[in-house]
């Protein structure tokens, strides 16, 4: 199978799994199954049945989502990495965040914590400088 093909499958499968008309068949054939229990005396066939049932849906669900999640998050980073590319005062190094080692990111995420709470401390002085003010024209 070609990738486009599989590409196109799984994404109309991973859309048509989360709508909730599948939910509702899903949900029937669990009721279904379970008013069967009586039918077949509740025994090791008729577990069997949805044991085996529910196990190849999920197996083969989690492939089809993690697909259609690859590819998004892809698309994701191309379009971060389009915005950073063209704002003249951004910081180039971080379009190649997702290859860096765990010290690399470390280094860079203490940069940009230091620089929120530098932001922080500013939005706090502007703060109490407009209630001085305030309190201050007040009197």
């Amino acid at each position: 199978m070609k990738n486009g093909t599989f590409n196109t499958l799984a994404k109309k499968a991973s859309f048509a799994a989360g709508t909730p008309w599948v939910f509702f068949g899903a949900l029937m054939i669990v009721v279904v199954w379970a008013v069967s229990g009586p039918v077949f005396g509740f025994n090791d066939t008729w577990q069997l049945v949805i044991n085996t049932g529910t196990t190849i849906v999920t197996f083969l669900m989690v492939f089809l989502i993690q697909h259609t999640q690859n590819a998004d998050a892809a698309a994701v980073q191309i379009k971060l990495d389009e915005l950073i590319r063209v704002i003249k005062s951004a910081d180039n190094v971080l379009l190649d965040l997702e290859n860096m080692d765990q010290d690399e990111l470390e280094i860079i995420r203490r940069k940009y914590e230091k620089l929120a709470a530098d932001a922080a401390s500013v939005k706090r002085k502007r703060a109490s400088d407009d209630q001085e003010e305030k309190d201050g024209g007040a009197r």
